[in-house]
């Protein structure tokens, strides 16, 4: 059996039950749509936590005991530590410019001197800019440094990681639904084209059809329904957000952009494997319960 003889017989059945196909289709289109938006808005979460993670800053207080020289040496062993992805080494006279810029006082001639200490501030990649994560750089910097007092605010950052994964949990149940809803969808109407064929398909099969030649046409049938239906709701996120967004409010398009990108291709894969599978799980249930009669 050739495979232009599959597609063709793939298109026919979709000419042959006109009206549950462009139902499926277009149920299917307003699933996928919704998982677009789905996807979009949840990838841009996830891209907004991680720059604010990459944000998040621990300082590192030096004891007093360090000269200028052992200051600047802790803070470069410091700088190449796994997950550090900036260290800005802060002296004596740089923090007692920043007192001075923050309260509008100079603390050496409130003081007669300068008692603040010297300090690294830390900037980590966005993977390692979770709470665990820094628990485990912390005791690294002991090392170097055992007389040091170490600040960030943990409960900040426990608070965004607790935030996204409970987004990423809600998001991703609900695109589980979605994807279910559309196979099931997808799966009942190839069904029902079988069932309208079940003549044609027991003769089929009395002369020895195999099951991949019955059923592979109803499983074309099934993937361009859902490459039909990816391609319309790629369509539609694109003029949701390039459109609609770009014109109305461009600083929120400039925040989902990156990740619309990404899920026009994806919109469009997914549609075809949904079609796929849910047609061939119909398939594979029918002639499976042909068999046994």
């Amino acid at each position: 059996m050739s495979l232009l003889f599959v597609v063709r017989e793939g298109f026919s059945n979709i000419g042959r039950a006109k009206l549950p196909a462009a139902i499926t289709v277009t149920i299917s289109f307003f699933a996928l749509v919704l998982l677009g938006l789905f996807s979009t808005v949840s990838l841009s979460f996830l891209d907004v936590i991680q720059e604010i993670q990459s944000r998040v800053e621990l300082e590192v207080f030096l004891g007093e005991s360090m000269n200028e020289s052992q200051a600047k040496e802790a803070a470069r062993q410091i700088k190449i530590l796994k997950g550090v992805r900036e260290a800005h080494y802060v002296s004596k006279d740089e923090a007692a410019r920043t007192f001075a810029h923050d309260f509008g006082e100079d603390i050496n001639k409130i003081l007669g001197s300068n008692p603040l200490p010297r300090s690294v501030r830390l900037k980590f990649f966005s993977a390692y800019a979770r709470p665990d994560s820094i628990e485990r750089i912390i005791p690294k910097i002991r090392n170097i440094s055992p007389d040091v007092d170490i600040r960030y605010n943990q409960a900040f950052l426990s608070q965004i990681e607790e935030n996204a994964r409970l987004f990423t949990l809600i998001t991703g149940g609900i695109g589980v639904l979605i994807s279910l809803a559309t196979i099931v969808l997808i799966g009942y109407t190839i069904r029902l084209a079988m069932y309208s064929r079940q003549e044609k398909i027991r003769t089929m099969r009395l002369v020895g059809a195999t099951g991949w030649f019955i059923g592979a046409p109803f499983i074309i049938e099934g993937a361009i329904q859902g490459l039909l239906s990816g391609i319309l709701a790629a369509g539609a996120v694109y003029l949701l957000f390039d459109q609609l967004l770009f014109r109305y409010e461009p600083v929120l398009f400039d925040v989902v952009q990156p990740s619309a990108l990404l899920v026009y291709p994806s919109t469009v894969v997914l549609g075809l494997l949904l079609g796929v599978f849910g047609s061939a799980l119909s398939v594979s249930k029918y002639l499976r319960k042909v068999s046994k009669r």
